[in-house]
């Protein structure tokens, strides 16, 4: 047949299984859409496997062709990055670091990692973008990033997981509420009120560990909101929609009129874990390791 893979087949296949739309995808890479159908079916030829089924009007992913998407994606990541990284070691610096992070690490443990590497490894730069726990582990995964901080009780094979930082657990009040240091003495004295919590999407373990809280104070709190955003929980704490639960640590840096009283007598604590990939292959990770 004579025809090879080239890199050009890649990135048509990709907006085409992105989209699953011959004409959106042609759009998108400013191509005529016969020349993109042509492109897709000579690779389908070269490799030997039907990669779409198509109908008048419908276009999906076959098995074959979601296996490919998924591993292409994770190749075509590996490739910007290292082209990127190339760069930057070329011109004198030891590379870029991509941490994910939860809200509370942001307070309590990342502005501190920060200032000890940037002293010894001043020439590493950080990408920082705040993910939830499920996001972090599949980024580290695909290796679009490097290293998160989570609060999981365990990660997938493939991946290290350590222990960074504990921290007690603090209740959420509008500023005016009547309890405060003084008589605040067990989280019981809010069971009757509303809560906000995050999302046991943002992170399940975090969910279940507020629940347990409550529990073992012989009651099941009456959730009304949830969210995967600090400012928005406090913002409705403020508000007078309800009471929250939060790590301690998360209580700085926010400027609304929320007041926070540390909770007593309990068991449980909120722990961060830092977790990175056991086959990163980013060299300024190894820097990055001894700090943590």
């Amino acid at each position: 047949m004579g025809y090879q893979l080239e890199l050009r087949h890649f990135t048509y296949f990709l907006a085409v299984a992105e989209e699953l739309h011959f004409r959106k995808a042609a759009e998108r890479l400013y191509i005529s859409q016969p020349g993109l159908s042509r492109q897709i079916r000579q690779m389908e030829e070269i490799i030997g496997a039907s990669l779409f089924i198509r109908n008048k009007r419908n276009v999906a992913l076959t098995t074959a062709g979601a296996y490919l998407k998924k591993e292409l994606e994770f190749v075509m990541n590996h490739i910007d990055f290292t082209l990127k990284q190339t760069k930057l070691l070329d011109a004198g610096g030891e590379g870029e670091i991509r941490v994910g992070f939860l809200g509370s690490a942001m307070q309590s443990v990342i502005p501190t990692l920060l200032i000890k590497v940037d002293k010894e490894y001043p020439s590493i730069q950080f990408s920082l973008e705040e993910l939830s726990n499920n996001l972090q582990v599949e980024a580290i995964q695909k290796d679009q990033l490097d290293l998160g901080f989570v609060r999981l009780a365990r990660v997938p094979d493939g991946m290290e997981m350590k222990s960074v930082f504990t921290d007690t657990f603090s209740i959420a009040l509008p500023i005016d509420h009547h309890l405060n240091q003084e008589n605040f003495k067990s989280i019981e004295q809010v069971a009757k009120e509303n809560f906000i919590l995050f999302s046991s999407d943002y992170s399940s373990l975090y969910y279940d560990k507020i629940m347990s809280i409550c529990e073992d104070k012989g009651f099941t709190p009456r959730v009304t909101h949830k969210s995967v955003h600090a400012q928005t929980i406090f913002k409705l704490v403020e508000s007078g929609l309800g009471v929250a639960i939060v790590p301690t640590s998360l209580q700085h840096g926010f400027n609304l009129g929320v007041k926070f009283l540390e909770v007593p007598n309990i068991p449980q604590r909120a722990i961060l874990s830092a977790i990175w990939k056991k086959d990163n292959r980013n060299p300024a990770l190894e820097h990055i390791l001894r700090f943590i």
